[in-house]
């Protein structure tokens, strides 16, 4: 029985007129009219998680003399945002955008926010056009559309850790210093058809999938390192190295690894956390500093004014924004004061010496001693006027696969711009300072003239780094922690397999879910039946890593005969992830559909994978019965496999052990030679 609290009325039983003087529902309603605050005007949709970081050793002292970054015994509790930039609150995930990546560091001596994105570049050099470039990228003014997307025209009227900040160390020598956070389970990205179905089929992906890896036991960490210039050097390249829209290429600059940050819990209440959380590039602490860079001095002014839009000019009090420092200043009042502080002066100096300034040689924030001077002028210098050279450094350095992405990125958003004068001149002017091949494959397919030679302003210089494109950032060791795989059952399928296949799979760190024809039991031929997680309709391929099928004759036959789970496996392929299937999971041939009545398929099995895939180019497992293992572009077949088969459970390509196999396949992350072998294409999905 319900417990309902209606409200104060005058009433003689039935309906009558609510009363005013009702405090407890009047309260109530004032609270939930007023329980929104401003919604970030960028990065707005977001998630974050707690953890920690330390430093492994005193190796950066050399450079600093801040503790966070030079004592080892220091573990330091850290709060992280991630988040889209151009999208509202109720934006997808997985739209095509730049990602937010900041960092609250509650360090002994106060707070330290690290304020990136997840590339090392901004769209711009000068805070000053920040709000000019924003609103390019933001939805249309006539209109507000697109949402959380660069397809439009507006955008394209804009070319192309970031900041650059300083360290001091004991004995006043100043570094300028890049901060670089490398994930420990490599760079990847989603291709762009499962982006936009991800973006339908689940807006929340990429929250959820940060949420289960941390809540299955895998949390997320990164090593943290930087690259460091002296002083002295500051002016010693041919790119500014204050200029935000360029890199510090690791050949001229080494990364120098010194800690981790491991996210290893997740929040306990979204908005009083992940959205009260306020981060500002000011927060430095001693050792720490700022350089000229002209976007760091920029965002120092903005990040702390919106917060005081946002929460109020007292924001450092809530709780996720709060030091576990003490806090010693004169500031007063304002809204949300929540400090209460027992004094009889509130200003300094004071005639009771209350609350000096703290001096350096205590703890206390030191500004670097720099000599300036000059005129005071609107002036860009020389090198930042340079803006195509590292756009071609990046565009050499990617892999084929990547080099086609990102031809079909800009083709694909510059479809969607009805305006002439922004694809034309995109193709024409922009691009052929960075590649006239790379122009040319753009123009043929949104149309505009094809440029005939380069322009004369500048000549290719054909450089190139490894450390550019994700395939450098793979983990050295292979690993599948904390992947998604979708195992595709029906009645009849080889329960002890699924059992044995499972629990490999499990070792390896992967998360398993059973996808069957209902929500609820499925039974098994041989072995346990199952509950299965989500019926096929339910779910899609897009929203795990890779896919499994068992083998069972009638399982087999059940999936071949139902379109939907012979979709899920041509879109899996479509989008270049593992597939495995065993026996007659994988077997089929190319006989008719008739066949799947036959008498004999039990002794023949179906050719499901197959049927689904029928490209000439894949090679298959003999499906009699053995366990030899075949790989081809990414699809692991077997005969059989059992908890007694010659399967060493460990990451690797062989011969024999398909756990061991298909393991190694989903560690690539996904097979793009199936992609530029053409195969992909030929598959409808």
């Amino acid at each position: 029985k319900h417990r309902l609290q209606p409200r104060l009325k005058v009433s003689d039983g039935g309906a009558g007129p609510s009363l005013l003087e009702d405090h407890i529902s009047r309260e109530k309603i004032h609270h939930f009219d007023h329980e929104r605050i401003p919604e970030r005007v960028v990065h707005a949709r977001g998630s974050a998680a707690h953890g920690y970081f330390k430093v492994y050793d005193h190796s950066a002292s050399k450079y600093t003399f801040a503790a966070v970054l030079t004592d080892p015994s220091r573990t330091t509790p850290v709060f992280t945002r991630f988040s889209t930039v151009q999208g509202s609150k109720g934006s997808a995930d997985t739209v095509r955008d730049v990602r937010g990546f900041a960092v609250k560091l509650y360090t002994n001596e106060g707070n330290w926010d690290i304020v990136g994105n997840d590339i090392p570049v901004f769209f711009i050099q000068d805070a000053v056009k920040f709000p000019d470039v924003i609103h390019a990228v933001k939805p249309e003014p006539h209109n507000e559309v697109p949402q959380g997307q660069s397809a439009h025209n507006n955008f394209w009227d804009f070319g192309f850790g970031v900041n650059t900040y300083t360290l001091v160390n004991a004995a006043g020598e100043r570094h300028f210093v890049k901060f670089h956070f490398i994930p420990e389970l490599g760079v990847h990205s989603l291709m762009w058809d499962e982006a936009l179905k991800i973006g339908g089929q689940d807006p929340d992906f990429h929250r959820k999938d940060l949420n289960e890896a941390i809540e299955n036991g895998y949390p997320a960490k990164w090593t943290f390192s930087i690259q460091t210039i002296a002083e002295k050097d500051e002016h010693n390249f041919d790119f500014d190295i204050l200029d935000a829209t360029k890199i510090w290429p690791e050949e001229l600059v080494p990364l120098q690894t010194i800690g981790e940050m491991v996210l290893n819990r997740t929040v306990d209440e979204f908005f009083p956390e992940t959205e009260q959380v306020a981060f500002c590039t000011s927060h430095v602490v001693p050792g720490i500093g700022f350089s000229d860079d002209p976007l760091l001095q920029g965002r120092n002014f903005s990040y702390f004014d919106t917060q005081i839009t946002r929460l109020g000019i007292n924001f450092q009090q809530l709780p996720i924004n709060r030091p576990v420092c003490p806090v010693l200043n004169h500031h007063r009042g304002g809204q949300h004061q929540d400090r209460i502080i027992k004094s009889e002066v509130n200003y300094w100096p004071n005639r009771k010496e209350i609350g000096p300034p703290v001096d350096p040689k205590e703890g206390g924030y030191a500004d670097y001693a720099e000599k300036v001077n000059g005129l005071k002028k609107r002036v860009r210098g020389a090198k930042f006027q340079e803006h195509f050279n590292q756009a071609e450094f990046f565009l050499n350095s990617l892999a084929p696969y990547e080099k086609a992405h990102l031809i079909s990125a800009i083709s694909f958003e510059l479809s969607h711009c009805d305006d002439p004068v922004v694809y034309r001149s995109y193709v024409n002017n922009i691009l052929p300072n960075i590649s006239v091949d790379l122009a040319c494959a753009v123009s043929e397919k949104i149309g505009g003239a094809l440029p005939e030679h380069p322009p004369a302003t500048r000549k290719p210089h054909g450089k190139r780094s490894d450390r550019l494109s994700q395939l450098y950032y793979a983990p050295k060791k292979p690993t599948i922690a904390s992947r998604r795989i979708a195992i595709l059952v029906a009645d009849g399928f080889n329960g002890k397999e699924v059992q044995a296949v499972r629990v490999a799979l499990a070792g390896l760190g992967a998360v398993n879910f059973l996808i069957g024809p209902r929500r609820g039991e499925v039974k098994a031929k041989s072995g346990p039946s199952v509950i299965v997680d989500h019926h096929y309709e339910g779910q899609r391929s897009t929203l795990f890593d890779a896919l499994f099928i068992p083998s069972g004759a009638e399982h087999a036959r059940a999936l071949a005969a139902n379109g939907r789970t012979v979709h899920w496996v041509r879109e899996a392929f479509g989008h270049c992830k593992a597939i495995g299937a065993i026996g007659d999971g994988e077997y089929s041939s190319s006989m008719h559909r008739s066949l799947l009545m036959d008498a004999r398929v039990n002794e023949i099995g179906i050719v499901f994978v197959q049927q689904a895939v029928p490209l000439s180019n894949l090679k298959f497992a003999d499906p009699s019965g053995g366990d030899d293992v075949v790989s081809s572009y990414g699809v692991v077949t077997t005969g059989k496999y059992d908890i007694t088969s010659s399967d060493v459970v460990s990451i690797v390509s062989g011969p024999k052990g398909f756990v061991s196999n298909f393991a190694y396949e989903i560690s690539k992350h996904r097979c793009w030679d199936r992609e530029m072998d053409g195969l992909i294409s030929q598959v409808a999905f």
